[in-house]
C-alpha cells in the first residue's frame, strides 16, 4: 500500500527557511516520479518541484519558475524520503504543500503536472508571514 507522509511545515517570517520531508512506504521511492505541489487558498494545485521517472532511467529534478533558485528537492533513498528545502521564503509561498507519486512513467518536466499523480500525502501547511 503506497503511503506518503509529509512533515516540517509551519510558520516562518519572510526570508526564512523551512525543510519539508515526505516519508514514503509501500514502494521504492527511487523507482517512480515524485513531486512537491502546493495549493493556496482559492487557487488550484500547482507543481513546485519534482524528480522525473523517464523510461531511460532519468531522474532529473525540475522546478517551477516561481521557486527556482530558492527551493531544492533532494532524496535519501536509504530512508525512502524526499525533501524540499525552501529558502528565501515569501508570503506568496504560503500554501498547503503535498508530495505525490505515481507508478506511471513521467518523463521530463511533465512531473510538475499534478494530473499525472494518483498517490498523495495529507499535506503540510506552510505560512510565511511577519
Amino acid at each position: 500500500q503506497v503511503q506518503l507522509v509529509e512533515s516540517g511545515g509551519g510558520l516562518v517570517q519572510p526570508g526564512g527557511s523551512l525543510r519539508l520531508s515526505c516519508a514514503a512506504s509501500g514502494f521504492t521511492l527511487d523507482e517512480y516520479a515524485i513531486g512537491w505541489f502546493r495549493q493556496a487558498p482559492g487557487k488550484g494545485r500547482e507543481g513546485v518541484s519534482c524528480f522525473s521517472s523517464g523510461s531511460s532511467g532519468d531522474r532529473s529534478a525540475y522546478y517551477a519558475n516561481s521557486v527556482s533558485g530558492r527551493f531544492t528537492i533532494s532524496r535519501d533513498n536509504a530512508k525512502n524520503t524526499v525533501y524540499l528545502q525552501m529558502n528565501s521564503l515569501k508570503p506568496e509561498d504560503t500554501a498547503v504543500y503535498y508530495c505525490a507519486t505515481d507508478t506511471s512513467v513521467i518523463g521530463g518536466n511533465k512531473c510538475l503536472l499534478p494530473d499525472w499523480y494518483d498517490y498523495w500525502g495529507q499535506g503540510s501547511q506552510v505560512t510565511v508571514s511577519s
